[in-house]
């Protein structure tokens, strides 16, 4: 059984002793010699056990650059390299990562609870594209009452414009960002805002574009096929060793960069079979880094399985995980908003599925799935409110579409605030997606940045054959092209303008309601009805914690109806979507006396009352 991981240092690729040497270590089990080549010298590396290979040396500094020289005098970046400033292709450059003096000593992580996530990619969300420019916003997401960011991958990938999910150098932080000192600098002044940060990592794949990773060992295994080629050597020959890079990679970004939770995607394309899962093993690791270090750091995945194997704790056999993203949530919501049940939409139908969602969390827990023609998912009775992560749009679900299209140029103004109030009033806990808080108007479309022009006509080609029978709705946008990312970035000027103000306004009032409110702060999936009208697109959430209750009732229908409350208390209206104050045209009551009462169409009310 591989060892335990170091979790005091970084172990991996060149670091510094403070004595002012530095350490450089490589897993290159395929070769025979190696040398490490840094201004004008050139020293062989000295072998160590399981295809290591070392060197203390002491004139290598901070800001260096380096490479590694194989046998056949081929040059290569470290697989382990913090930075790449002359992009995928050219030398690593060694830093010091405890040179940062942070200043965020008292920060402490916020209770999973009470995470109110913002998904955001740092080349779009500003003007600048970079670290900078996020902490220019960070009054912008306070004064929203945001309390942790996510951001989309910053693994160094090629180019200067990409998702991140074709990041190929796993510790390095995209140097046309800021590079690793500006993200640990954006840590910590989100940190003094009192904002978490949550970062996307990829340990399901490797991009193509500069991945010489196969130059080096076995980090690839051919046992298993996934979407992007062979999978990540988690299980056969030589797996102790991958293992141990990707969990050290884990352990870095809680260590050396503050980092508070990480967002695992799509955890169901890692191929394990091992007695503990590559996830099981990350989850005892960071549990003893929490334990030694006394801090809190979580472990969000994306996860297209109803699988609770994966949030199960370890002493039930699962993998420990602390919450997932749910699909299906956003589907539900999705279809009962209008969308066209086509692809994997076709699987959902309306309010009903809704409901569930509301009281099940998986829609789909053993029933037969006519998308995947087969019976999907398992119950997830036991699982708490904060294990399951929900929104009403994210990068994937915008940015998959042909056009890229957000949600508010599909649906009407009155329909984004009902979609808005059924997310962050759930039980679970909301995401939301950059710029959605104002109805931003750009889309979010698929970029890349490749320099590789076979590579390029290939993601062109899929793109094209992914959308084949879309022809009608024009053609998906050019990736390569620096237009398509320019044509994603928000428009901050957009918040001045009445409608975009006044749904900012609007999602302030969501958040701090839920903040406020006993029975919308507490994830207490058993304290909740959910009734529902099919034909009438009806539904009401009835949330409780003790005495104190809530009711939110959501018309997603285009006529005014009547909707009946389970009780016989009067309540106060306390959120209504239809207020003037939010561009509403019709209110509901403002106290409600009897038990039911006329909803206006398109529009969400949130009535609170007190029991004994």
């Amino acid at each position: 059984m591989m060892q335990a991981v170091a979790i005091d240092h970084r172990r991996l690729g060149v670091n510094f002793t403070g004595e002012g040497t530095a350490t450089v270590r490589l897993w290159a089990p395929k070769l025979e010699a190696v040398h490490i080549r840094f201004r004008d010298q050139t020293l062989p590396l000295l072998p160590e056990a399981h295809g290591y290979w070392t060197l203390t040396i002491p004139n290598l500094q901070p800001g260096d650059d380096y490479e590694f020289i194989t046998p056949n005098g081929k040059a290569i970046p470290d697989p382990a390299s913090l930075c790449q400033p002359q992009g995928v292709h050219g030398p690593s450059r060694a830093v010091d990562l405890a040179a940062f003096v942070w200043t965020d000593h008292k920060w402490v992580n916020p209770s999973q609870d009470d995470y109110i996530f913002y998904e955001l990619h740092v080349g779009t969300f500003s003007p600048q594209g970079d670290f900078q420019g996020v902490i220019d916003k960070l009054s912008h997401l306070k004064a929203l009452g945001i309390t942790a960011i996510e951001l989309m991958p910053v693994a160094q990938f090629p180019g200067l414009r990409n998702w991140g999910y074709d990041g190929v150098f796993p510790y390095a932080v995209h140097a046309a960002y800021g590079g690793p000192r500006g993200l640990q600098e954006l840590v910590n002044q989100c940190h003094a805002q009192g904002i978490a940060v949550v970062l996307d990592v990829v340990y399901n794949h490797l991009g193509p574009e500069g991945n010489y990773f196969k130059e080096f060992g076995p980090y690839f295994t051919s046992k298993y096929k996934t979407p992007w080629g062979d999978a990540i050597n988690f299980d056969d020959a030589h797996s102790d060793e991958v293992r141990r890079f990707f969990i050290e990679n884990v352990l870095m970004w809680f260590r050396d960069f503050h980092i508070d939770a990480l967002r695992l995607d799509a955890v169901h394309a890692i191929k394990d079979l091992s007695p503990i899962h590559i996830l099981k093993a990350i989850r005892q690791e960071v549990d003893a880094f929490i334990q030694n270090h006394w801090c809190m750091h979580y472990l969000f995945v994306e996860l297209d399985l109803n699988d609770t194997r994966y949030l199960d704790p370890l002493k039930r056999g699962g993998y420990g995980m602390d919450a997932q993203w749910a699909d299906e949530f956003h589907h539900a919501l999705r279809v009962t908003a209008g969308q066209e049940r086509s692809g994997y939409y076709s699987d959902f139908h309306g309010v009903g599925h809704l409901a569930k969602a509301y009281r099940d969390a998986y829609v789909y827990d053993g029933q037969y799935s006519e998308h995947r023609l087969k019976c999907f998912g398992i119950p997830a009775t036991h699982q708490a409110g904060n294990k399951f992560i929900v929104f009403s749009q994210n990068h994937d679900q915008v940015g998959n579409r042909m056009l890229g299209e957000r949600t508010s140029a599909l649906v009407s103004f009155s329909m984004l605030k009902v979609m808005a109030g059924a997310t962050i009033l759930s039980p679970f806990l909301p995401l939301l997606f950059m710029g959605e808080e104002y109805g931003e108007k750009n889309p979010f479309q698929y970029f890349v940045h490749h320099g590789d022009p076979q590579l390029i006509d290939a993601v062109r080609r899929g793109r094209r054959e992914e959308f084949a029978a879309f022809h009608d709705a024009g053609e998906a946008p050019d990736p390569q092209s620096e237009s398509t990312f320019r044509n994603s970035k928000l428009q901050w000027e957009l918040q001045q303008a009445d409608d975009h103000r006044a749904l900012f306004q609007y999602y302030q009032a969501l958040i701090a309601l839920r903040k406020k409110h006993p029975a919308l702060r507490h994830l207490d999936r058993h304290a909740l009805e959910v009734f529902f009208e099919e034909d009438g697109d009806i539904l009401v959430l009835h949330r409780w914690h003790h005495a104190d209750h809530a009711w939110c009732a959501m018309n997603f229908s285009n006529r005014a109806q009547r909707v009946a409350l389970a009780n016989d208390q009067p309540l106060q209206n306390v959120l209504d979507s239809g207020n003037a104050h939010w561009n509403g045209k019709e209110t509901s009551p403002g106290m409600l006396q009897a038990s039911s009462f006329i909803l206006p169409p398109e529009s969400l009310v949130v009535y609170t009352g007190k029991y004994d």
